[in-house]
């Protein structure tokens, strides 16, 4: 189907895509649907291809869009990973993983380390997270705090942009990709992917590294498009070795195995780390994770729980009878996050009921495993600890190693 052959139905929440970015083919923007409407959206408009373009979403549940867009008369297609990937013309390294929460963004800071003691400049290249006006975030550069609330960014941008922006890397985000890759190559030698919600590559990586999490052994053969990620892989890191069974490494290795032969294997761990463990023996804690990591993700923990058991915890408060207005919405959407916050934040309002929701709880102390300093955004009435991680070579070969050879550098 061409441009401007027939309507374009946008599957997303309510909302309008704005002309100044559809094209002079759509002078008034473009219309996009919330998905429940997608039976209608095909009758209504006797729609012929259904295009599906979201991700980390599990291939039994993409067969059923495709089986109601087919049943209304269309066809149903998934775009081909390459077919999106714009060209750079300096080296990019792309990271990536087969579900959200797999440890990606901490992955991204080792990598930027190491391109660093090489003496080259970096710059990470973020995918999307367009929540607010579209017109006001057609390129996005962060270098400093003060770019995060001139870009009125919600706490799921600060938790991805605010760690590389304290190790002194620029990060570039927004909507034009396209805009965005001449601006990155400007102020870079090399350009990192920092690939969100385990989608693919927007750049053509000349190194592919894509994680996985043991935790969730076998997941990498049922999303999508974590499975085509698996496969693209150049150097496949198992993390979170450190606290999953060995027969879970196990299993995904040889998954990784059977499906990307090709690919190097690495082995790491995500450390955790806190500042004075003993502030959290014989506590009674509130932990308080990231939020995509338990929500879309699906991990029934993180980081805050490992530490909270790890150094004695007396127990984990559950938040649930404190919750407080929008945040009931984020428990009845996801049923399976279970006696752990999740730290939610995409408006001032949530913002704000996430506040009210960790100072209602009765607890002795907040453990927040975001990674983000969260008492700099919301006033918390309690003691507080911060749980850090970040990545961890656990054994031979490194990733240092293979990366180099990868980049014949």
């Amino acid at each position: 189907m061409l441009p401007g052959e027939t309507s374009i139905i946008s599957i997303s929440i309510f909302r309008q895509y704005p002309p100044q970015l559809s094209g002079e083919l759509y002078p008034n923007g473009i219309p996009v649907y919330p998905e429940n409407e997608l039976a209608d959206l095909v009758r209504q408009h006797k729609v012929d291809l259904v295009a599906f373009s979201y991700s980390d979403i599990s291939h039994v549940e993409l067969m059923h869009r495709a089986s109601v867009a087919m049943a209304g008369g269309a066809d149903f297609i998934l775009i081909g990973a390459t077919y999106t990937m714009l060209k750079s013309d300096k080296p990019v390294v792309a990271i990536c993983a087969v579900r959200t929460g797999c440890g990606k963004s901490q992955t991204t800071r080792h990598v930027c380390k190491i391109m660093r003691k090489m003496g080259k400049r970096v710059v990470v290249v973020r995918h999307p997270m367009p929540y607010g006006d579209l017109t006001n975030q057609i390129v996005q550069r962060f270098a400093c705090y003060g770019d995060f609330e001139k870009h009125q960014c919600t706490i799921e941008e600060r938790e991805e942009y605010e760690p590389l922006v304290d190790q002194g890397i620029v990060v570039y985000a927004g909507i034009d990709y396209v805009q965005i890759l001449k601006a990155a190559e400007a102020e870079a030698d090399f350009i990192v992917w920092d690939g969100g919600n385990n989608d693919t590559p927007f750049y053509y990586p000349n190194v592919h590294i894509v994680l996985f999490d043991p935790h969730r052994a076998g997941h990498e053969l049922l999303y999508y498009p974590g499975e085509t990620n698996m496969i693209m892989a150049d150097i496949a890191i198992i993390n979170k070795v450190d606290s999953a069974e060995s027969e879970q490494v196990t299993r995904v290795r040889k998954n990784i195995e059977q499906h990307a032969p090709n690919a190097d294997i690495v082995l790491a761990e995500s450390a955790v780390i806190v500042d004075d463990p003993d502030l959290i023996r014989g506590k009674r804690v509130l932990v308080v994770e990231d939020g995509p990591t338990l929500t879309h993700g699906g991990m029934p923990f993180g980081a805050g729980t490992i530490a909270a058991k790890m150094y004695g915890a007396a127990n984990i408060v559950d938040p649930r009878p404190y919750i407080f207005g929008t945040i009931k919405d984020t428990f009845e959407k996801y049923p399976h996050v279970g006696p752990l916050l999740p730290a939610m934040g995409y408006s001032k309002e949530q913002i704000h009921d996430l506040e009210i929701t960790i100072n209602k709880v009765d607890c002795e102390r907040v453990l927040f495993a975001t990674p983000i300093d969260l008492p700099k955004l919301v006033s918390i009435n309690k003691p507080t600890l911060r749980v850090c991680y970040e990545y961890r070579n656990h054994s031979r070969p490194l990733l240092e190693e293979v990366l180099i050879k990868r980049l014949n550098v």
